[in-house]
């Protein structure tokens, strides 16, 4: 049975004549915010008043992961519940992320909370960034979303200034990104090259029509920013505003969007029936226009703490305590049984998913223990750590075999390697590595795993967009050559 807020308008009686309610559930994915960007999480620069009040009426987690460094992998992994190896997400033909006219996406025989929530009766919602695939197979809409507005991937892959102008295969890693940006509603480009310093307050506006037009429904809108991905373009307003340059100013837009949803929700009388949750897709890049990942080492695309340990907060008026934070181990692939049981919904149950239901966490008042032990961190298809609750061993960066051990409790900025002095712990994780490599592989060590599914793939596959100088684009290009 579901777990929520008594409510007349949806819920139904069960066999047993009580009432299963469904809440409403909104998840807020941004991309590329690191650890330290809001002010709850310790940034002095970024201004966040909407999420740091956010923290205040709900539940922030000091130690929340998603599931890789780099975009694909991480939103794959969110919306199934999965390691991205178990679903064939590690990499994709040797690039890190999927790149515009791909031939790879997410499988549609697997599951998403979109589909598994609309199975009971949700209207499901996709905004923003999909970045799971851009053949018609693998849009939103064939994933168990019932619309979709928005980019097919990172608003970094459209025609920018300082672009290649020659076919150069060996050049191929570059020049793969260039169409024109398309900006979709369910399975057509509605406009290529959009304005993107006017694009999040149009996500704005399409999340406040979605709202209102289900205010009587239970819904699930997955609302997925453009920010903080480079490159970096946020109104004037907010840029004029900003100590932080363009990036707090798309900051600060993210804030804003938060305070448009709230405000909605209220206004439609449903905000205490609504769980909204909020995170980001992995780390900082740290090297480019002012984003931090506090004290944490690392950045993006890196299994070092700053490059999967990402701000979570989750709100839900009168059932998630006020205030509360929460420093027990928890990620984003635990989204779905958590999700799934509050709806009454079902996870699949024909497969291996790595998700767990997390709702301890959620409406506890008092420290609890967290349904999850332990954590896996991959580069691609390599397994380079564990974390074991407080316990992280580092086994591989990149092509070099390591040793490394940190306390992440009392060193949480991984700078003291304790490996030699704690070889009883050294031993359980090796342990606990050995029985990962088996189970979702390790292409390091040509281990292929025992329990991995294949991602989806298509024959001559096509990009959404081509370029074409008769187009009436608003831009032809983008002024900003940064690419993330």
């Amino acid at each position: 049975m579901g777990i929520g807020v008594k409510r007349a308008r949806d819920s139904c009686e069960c066999e047993n004549g009580d009432l299963m309610d469904k809440p409403n559930i909104i998840l807020i994915n941004c991309d590329d915010l690191g650890w330290g960007d809001l002010g709850v999480y310790g940034s002095t620069i970024n201004k966040t008043p909407a999420l740091d009040n956010m923290a205040e009426e709900g539940v922030r987690f000091t130690d929340f992961y998603v599931a890789s460094g780099v975009c694909s992998p991480s939103r794959g992994a969110l919306l199934t519940g999965c390691y991205p190896q178990r679903i064939g997400f590690g990499s994709f033909d040797g690039f890190r992320v999927l790149f515009p006219g791909d031939g790879i996406g997410l499988n549609p025989d697997e599951t998403t909370i979109a589909g598994a929530l609309k199975d009971v009766g949700y209207v499901t919602k996709i905004i923003g960034k999909w970045h799971c695939g851009d053949q018609p197979e693998f849009l939103p809409t064939n994933h168990g979303f019932d619309s979709y507005y928005g980019l097919p991937y990172s608003n970094d892959m459209g025609r920018q200034v300082e672009d290649p102008t020659i076919d150069d295969h060996d050049r191929l890693e570059t020049l793969r990104s260039r169409p024109p940006l398309p900006l979709v509603r369910d399975e057509d480009v509605i406009q290529e090259q959009p304005d993107l310093r006017a694009l999040t307050e149009r996500y704005a506006e399409e999340a406040v029509r979605f709202i209102r037009g289900n205010a009587d429904n239970p819904f699930f809108l997955y609302f997925a920013h453009m920010y903080v991905h480079l490159p970096l373009y946020a109104p004037e307003n907010l840029v004029n505003a900003s100590e932080n340059g363009d990036y707090g100013a798309c900051v600060a837009g993210v804030d804003w969007v938060a305070k448009v949803l709230f405000d909605e929700l209220k206004r439609q009388g449903i905000d205490e029936n609504t769980l909204v949750i909020f995170t980001s897709d992995n780390g900082s890049r740290l090297d480019n226009q002012g984003g931090s990942n506090g004290e944490l080492r690392g950045q993006k695309g890196t299994t070092w703490e700053g490059g999967q340990r990402v701000p979570c907060m989750m709100r839900w008026p009168g059932r998630i305590p006020a205030g509360a934070v929460r420093n027990e181990l928890i990620s984003a692939i635990d989204f779905f049984p958590t999700i799934a049981g509050l709806a009454g919904a079902e996870v699949p149950q024909d497969r291996t998913t790595d998700g767990k239901d997390m709702t301890p966490l959620m409406f506890a008042t008092e420290p609890t223990t967290s349904p999850r032990k332990t954590f896996f961190y991959y580069f691609n298809n390599t397994l380079e750590a564990v974390r074991d609750e407080k316990w992280k061993l580092h086994v591989r960066k990149g092509d070099d075999e390591v040793d490394e051990l940190y306390d992440l409790e009392s060193d949480i900025g991984e700078t003291a390697n304790v490996f030699a002095y704690h070889p009883d712990v050294v031993s359980r994780l090796k342990a606990l590595v050995e029985a990962c490599r088996a189970d979702l592989g390790d292409e390091a060590n040509g281990i292929p795993g025992n329990d991995v599914r294949p991602a989806g793939r298509v024959d001559n596959p096509g990009t959404l967009t081509h370029y074409d100088p008769e187009h009436p684009y608003i831009y032809a290009e983008y002024d900003k050559a940064e690419r993330g």
